[in-house]
């Protein structure tokens, strides 16, 4: 599994994915050329800090069926529906089938793509670092509202009658956090509990993990966390579907805007076939479609540049000490 940006590689995922097209990553023949921190599979020739795409045609891929996964922020059978309509536009768009892989961790989605089993994906924001190095994946576009702007903050939250009133209060407590690749759930808040209140991990809180962030928010809900560091995009998608009273949370800390969750493809996709889910992408209709209706603040998908887009989460990966090493 992906942890703390090392990679295992993980038994097969579910029956339903189909092997479509050549494996990459660590089985694909290593080449002498310039790649940064990319895993050895890959080249980054151009500077651009994702991986190229092969030289070789016989390693490009073009497959009957594409594979599209969301990052499993919540549960994945809600996200199935609201993709829906998109997808079927990508079908019409690329003239391929596309399946929805409804994936239970941040680890799977990876592992997925590295192995040649995910094609189309939308990675949590925390995670792109770690997906592009060890996986592969080439982000082009993020979720936006319908004057460009972008982005999520990370808040700590606690029970509503909860004595903790500042970050500073959580010494001594156990904290809750999503997964170890997270920005919002895990990286964001370490870096800054530890520069702005002195607070670290085992030394001053208990750190625990949920898995997702709509287990740490329902966990505080009721009162099985003492505190949880979560996205407020999230956050504010659960409220709007009311699937908790929000009178029972309380928010002591906001941090600054940050990228949200990253859309791309595998990086040995055939380019022309990129270029058509690109289209699909940025041509896709918003109004009146179920990801309006979930994204409410978003109306429309803009290019990104990762390379300039996620420098502060590179930093901040940087700053929490993490190595993109995959094993």
């Amino acid at each position: 599994m992906f942890r703390n940006g090392s990679l295992t590689v993980v038994a097969a995922l579910a029956g339903a994915i189909a092997m479509t097209g050549a494996m990459c990553g660590a089985a694909a023949a290593q080449e002498d050329c310039p790649r940064g921190t990319l895993d050895n599979a890959y080249c980054d020739r151009n500077g651009d800090l994702v991986a190229d795409a092969p030289t070789d045609p016989k390693k490009i891929i073009n497959p009957s069926t594409l594979i599209f996964a969301y990052t499993p922020v919540e549960d994945p059978a809600v996200y199935q529906k609201v993709w829906d309509g998109f997808l079927k536009n990508l079908e019409k768009v690329t003239g391929k089938k596309i399946v929805f892989f409804p994936v239970q961790s941040n680890a799977a989605q990876y592992e997925a793509m590295r192995s040649g089993r995910l094609h189309i994906a939308g990675v949590n924001a925390g995670g792109n670092a770690l997906a592009v190095n060890c996986a592969g994946f080439v982000p082009f576009a993020m979720m936006a509202a319908p004057d460009n702007s972008f982005g999520y903050e990370m808040e700590i939250v606690v029970p509503a009658d909860s004595p903790i009133k500042t970050p500073a209060d959580l010494k001594g407590h156990k904290i809750a956090f999503t997964d170890a690749t997270s920005n919002s759930g895990f990286k964001a808040p370490s870096a800054i509990l530890k520069a702005d209140f002195n607070l670290e991990a085992k030394r001053d809180f208990e750190p625990v993990f949920s898995g997702k962030h709509d287990n740490s928010i329902l966990g505080v809900v009721n009162k099985d966390y003492e505190a949880a560091a979560v996205a407020n995009s999230v956050l504010n998608r659960m409220i709007e579907r009311k699937v908790f009273d929000p009178a029972k949370i309380r928010s002591i800390y906001k941090s600054e805007t940050f990228p949200t969750t990253g859309y791309g493809t595998a990086h040995n996709l055939d380019p022309k076939l990129v270029e058509k889910i690109k289209a699909a992408f940025f041509s896709f209709p918003w109004q009146g479609s179920a990801l309006q209706a979930e994204f409410k603040k978003e109306g429309k998908f803009i290019p990104i540049d990762y390379k300039k887009d996620w420098a502060v989460l590179r930093k901040i990966d940087e700053a929490t000490g993490v190595k993109y090493t995959c094993k």
